[in-house]
């Protein structure tokens, strides 16, 4: 069990990764630890400390800090404390949302092959599909739907290299995005994203940006730059996204088909689902296991 040992000055843990979107996982069954800014930064350090893009502490939803959370414990015993890479709080994390749910089946704490966790987003759903985990996302819209509508575009990005900013798509799913389809010559695997994309007009609470190139009928090429991390193998979340504005500009507003997205780190489902909610489904590894000597971070 990766839990806090009787030894403070240490810390057990697990890595693991949902198409190596990768996160440090902290089981804190006892709610005894206290996860703030600075040591979530020094344990996504990938130079110093464990390395990842986000820390997730499993912790009884009963003893979550936000009454919201504590609202879902009798629907959802288990609360997906998600912090990115900064040490800032997350909405939730949907491919964080498949290394919880492993994790929480590896070590017995959940046994079926349904059920629900709870996050800072909602209450989501987890379903075990041979080798894949799918999570229900909840819902999503259209952040300006009427100029969506209206132009196919609500906002303007602009990427380090390129003179002229893109016109772009943004898209709430619990946590903002902003969906971008490259023009015709603009190469994918060359943009540099190093430096966070330029959003206007700035969304005020921040956001992922999705940079998307058209393979084929309902199957996409993604990469992201995610708040608070820079850019990440691979965004649950963004790839929802970025299916469902891609969706939105072939003119299904309301997707009713599979998409295939493909991420550096691997491959990715996006089902629509009733109800305007869409599934999100890949896979999901737990590679190592250990324990770190905090007065080293």
């Amino acid at each position: 069990m990766a839990d806090m040992p009787a030894d403070s000055r240490s810390l057990r843990f697990t890595k693991g990764h949902g198409t190596e979107n990768d996160f440090v996982v902290l089981a804190d069954l006892d709610a005894r630890l206290d996860l703030d800014a600075d040591l979530t930064r020094r344990l996504a350090d990938r130079h110093a400390g464990i390395g990842g893009d986000g820390v997730i502490r499993v912790v009884p939803t009963a003893s979550a800090d936000e009454e919201s959370v504590r609202a879902l414990a009798d629907r959802a015993p288990w609360f997906m404390d998600y912090r990115n890479a900064d040490g800032s709080v997350a909405e939730m994390c949907g491919n964080g949302t498949r290394v919880f749910a492993t994790f929480l089946r590896r070590e017995g704490i959940e046994t079926a092959d349904e059920f629900q966790i709870a996050t800072r987003a909602g209450l989501k759903g987890i379903r075990f599909e041979g080798d894949l985990v799918a999570t229900n996302m909840g819902r999503w819209r259209l952040v300006d739907e009427d100029r969506a509508r209206a132009d196919g575009f609500d906002s303007l990005v602009h990427v380090t290299g390129h003179s002229d900013p893109w016109s772009a798509l943004s898209v709430d799913m619990s946590n903002p995005h902003t969906v971008v389809a490259l023009p015709e010559g603009v190469d994918l695997d060359a943009l540099d994203l190093l430096h966070a994309p330029v959003v206007r007009p700035v969304p005020p609470h921040g956001t992922n940006v999705e940079l998307v190139r058209i393979l084929g009928p309902a199957h996409i090429a993604m990469r992201v730059h995610e708040r608070g991390v820079g850019e990440t193998r691979s965004c649950g979340t963004g790839v929802c996204a970025a299916a469902l504005a891609t969706s939105f500009w072939a003119g299904d507003p309301e997707p009713t088909r599979d998409w295939t997205v493909d991420v550096p780190g691997g491959r990715l489902r996006v089902r629509a689902l009733p109800g305007h909610e869409v599934e999100l489904a890949g896979p999901a590894a737990l590679v190592a296991d250990g324990e770190v000597d905090l007065s080293t971070l």
